[in-house]
């Protein structure tokens, strides 16, 4: 079942007399439980894309429903963000509390959920993001990894629907970086919806579906192995490629025959041991 559509979506920023497209005729349709990674260079749209799925920032053209509600209803604006949480790049700007479970707690509390059902989410959070032992720490104890998954724990508390994240993993290391994706894959079996903008591709290749930007525009839409195929475009664009698929290209630019679709180091081993 399709849960957010948007039409024709167009966006600007002011740039003195002269206006600027963010987003220029977006078109996109996500289904209930998929998981969609949105790629491109800065400047894409990817990010301001990402704004728009819970209305914090509105289309100047076009039209964005989520759930079936127009994103520019006024009335059923607190229904949306109830519906579609965020996370963005910095976790150190979303956490509020002192204690760990005080900051999942602060959502909740704030929609007037009685004290029970809080305590019942704050312990469904810990689990999910795997934050049970650090639940009365301070959060300036944790790792970089440790606070974004905080970040999500804050907003599984909430019940959402939808998850939004917004290059979560660029300023983390790489074992913050892996954390994250278990994590993200994890909510994602369990039957979130997650949209996840990034610019680090083996993150993206571990998504259901790839949404391609370049200007404001999508350009491609497929699964991570028929976009990650196309190697040649994906420099154009001045995007990477996971490592393995990186390896194959090159490898048939010195004649090996190799399959297209290979996206993982399994895969090339597979393709290599065939020979």
């Amino acid at each position: 079942m399709e849960i957010i559509r948007t039409e024709g979506v167009r966006f600007f920023y002011d740039s003195g007399e002269k206006k600027i497209p963010a987003l220029d005729g977006v078109n996109l349709s996500i289904n209930e439980g998929e998981f969609v990674a949105i790629i491109g260079t800065n400047g894409s749209g990817k990010s301001t894309l990402a704004k728009h799925f819970n209305a914090l920032l509105l289309p100047a053209e076009g039209k964005i429903t989520v759930c079936g509600t127009d994103t520019k209803s006024e009335k059923d604006l607190w229904e949306i963000r109830k519906k579609v949480g965020m996370v963005f790049q910095n976790p150190d700007n979303e956490i509020v509390a002192a204690i760990v479970e005080d900051d999942i707690a602060f959502g909740p509390e704030n929609l007037g959920i009685p004290t029970g059902e809080i305590r019942s989410r704050v312990d469904l959070a810990l689990d999910a993001v795997n934050l049970k032992e650090f639940r009365k720490f301070s959060p300036a104890k944790l790792s970089g990894g440790q606070k974004q998954r905080l970040a999500i724990a804050g907003v599984i508390a909430m019940k959402t629907e939808i998850l939004v994240l917004d290059e979560p993993t660029a300023m983390l290391d790489p074992q913050g970086r892996r954390e994250i994706l278990e994590t993200v894959k994890k909510l994602h079996s369990a039957g979130m919806t997650i949209i996840y903008i990034t610019h680090f591709m083996e993150e993206a290749a571990a998504a259901q579906k790839v949404v391609v930007m370049e200007k404001g525009k999508i350009l491609k839409i497929g699964s991570p192995a028929e976009i990650f195929s196309d190697v040649k475009e994906m420099h154009r664009l001045g995007l990477e490629v996971p490592v393995a698929a990186e390896v194959a290209y090159r490898l048939r630019k010195k004649g090996i025959n190799l399959p297209q679709k290979i996206l993982t180091g399994h895969d090339l081993a597979a393709a290599l041991k065939g020979l």
